[in-house]
């Protein structure tokens, strides 16, 4: 399995207090990927995806892609050396 990845990304738009985080976790589990996601204080969202590359690929699709309300304007994303993950979760 040397295609795993890990990619951090901070989404910036309407995504808090819309179910963002929530519509995060359905496509990681989809998607068939580990990490996390939480809100961050400057009205961003945080998350770490770890998994093969095209389902990375799918998860960033699925995010560009959440509906009303939420409203994704900008991601910025950086590839990270794996850490390992297992499972997805909400962080507060």
């Amino acid at each position: 399995m040397d295609n795993l990845r890990r990619c951090h990304i901070f989404v910036s738009g309407r995504v808090q207090k819309v179910g963002f985080r929530y519509a995060v976790l359905q496509a990681a589990t989809k998607s068939k990927v580990n990490g996390w996601v939480r809100n961050l204080p400057d009205g961003r969202v945080e998350a770490v995806f770890e998994g093969n590359s095209s389902n990375i690929e799918q998860m960033l699709l699925s995010i560009r892609q959440v509906q009303h309300p939420a409203e994704v304007k900008d991601i910025i994303l950086e590839y990270q050396s794996l850490e390992g993950i297992q499972g997805f979760e909400i962080r507060r």
